[in-house]
C-alpha cells in the first residue's frame, strides 16, 4: 500500500501537514534521495518540499546527508511517530482531565439530540460507559461487532459494568441467532431473544435518565450513516423499563 497516495494521509493526524507526510512517506519508501527525486516520486512543487523538509528537520523526522553534487534526505526510523504521538497526548491530558471534570459535574437536565454516522455510534457507546448505569437492550442486533468498529467499546462496557456491579438485560432481534449466534455469549449479561414475528429494524436501549432509539443496516452492522435519537429524561426511562420487563418476563 502507497500511503502518500491515500487521499487522506494518516501521519496528517499526529501534527504533519500533507506535504510533510508525503515526503515522508517517500523517504521511507526510497531509503536515500534528493530534492529532484522527491519532486519526481511526489509530485508536491520544489519550493514547497524545501519548506516542508525544513519542517521534518527540526522535527527530527529526517535528518540531511552532505554531498558534493545534491544534499540528500533520509528519513528516521518510523518508531520516531510513536515518540510525537505520545507526547501530543501527554500535551493534551491535563486539559482534557479539567474538562471531563466540568463535563460531568455539570447538573443532568432534560435533553434530546441526535447522533450521527459511525462516529455517533461511539458516542452513544462511551455514553453507555460514563453513565455505568444498568442498561435494558431491546431489539438488539449484536452491533457492537459492527465490521471496522473497535470491540474495545465492548470489552470496556463489560469492565465497567463488572466493577460497578451493574447488570444489562437484552432482548435480541429474532434473526440475532440465525445470523450471528456467538454475539449472545460474547456480549454477555442477561438475554432472552425476542419471538419469530419481532423481527424490526429498530433498537431501544434504556440507561441511566437515556432512551436511546435508532435503526441499524442490519444484525451486526450499525451501517455507515444512521441516525441515532437520545432522550434524556428520567421518568421516560423508567416508564420504557416497566415496558421493558413487561416484555422480558412474558418471553421464556
Amino acid at each position: 500500500m502507497n500511503i502518500q497516495d491515500s487521499q487522506s494521509n494518516p501521519l496528517e493526524a499526529i501534527g504533519l501537514s500533507k506535504n510533510e507526510a508525503r515526503l515522508y512517506c517517500s523517504l521511507v519508501e526510497h531509503n536515500s534521495t534528493t530534492v529532484s527525486e522527491l519532486f519526481k516520486n511526489t509530485g508536491v512543487h520544489r519550493r514547497n518540499i524545501y519548506d516542508s523538509l525544513e519542517r521534518l528537520l527540526e522535527k527530527g523526522l529526517i535528518f540531511q546527508v552532505l554531498e558534493a553534487k545534491e544534499n540528500t534526505y533520509k528519513a528516521v526510523h518510523p518508531q520516531k511517530l510513536y515518540e510525537m504521538l505520545r507526547e501530543r497526548e501527554a500535551a493534551a491530558s491535563p486539559t482534557i482531565d479539567v474538562l471531563t471534570k466540568s463535563f460531568e459535574t455539570q447538573p443532568q437536565t432534560d435533553a434530546a439530540f441526535i447522533y450521527k454516522g459511525r462516529e455517533g455510534y461511539k458516542n452513544y457507546m462511551r455514553d453507555l460507559v460514563r453513565v455505568g448505569e444498568p442498561v435494558y437492550f431491546l431489539g438488539a442486533k449484536a452491533l457492537w461487532f459492527t465490521p471496522g468498529m473497535d470491540l474495545r467499546f465492548l470489552t470496556d462496557f463489560q469492565k465497567t459494568m463488572k466493577k460497578q456491579e451493574k447488570q444489562y438485560k437484552t432482548l435480541f432481534d429474532p434473526r440475532v441467532p440465525d445470523e450471528l449466534p456467538e454475539a449472545m455469549e460474547k456480549v454477555g449479561g442477561q438475554y432472552k431473544v425476542l419471538p419469530k414475528g419481532a423481527e424490526t429494524v429498530g433498537v431501544m436501549d434504556v440507561f441511566g435518565d437515556y432512551v436511546v432509539s435508532f435503526t441499524s443496516a442490519g444484525v451486526g452492522d450499525f451501517g455507515e450513516d444512521g441516525k441515532i435519537f437520545v432522550t434524556i429524561n428520567r421518568d421516560l426511562a423508567d416508564s420504557y423499563r416497566t415496558w421493558f420487563d413487561l416484555i422480558w418476563d412474558s418471553i421464556k
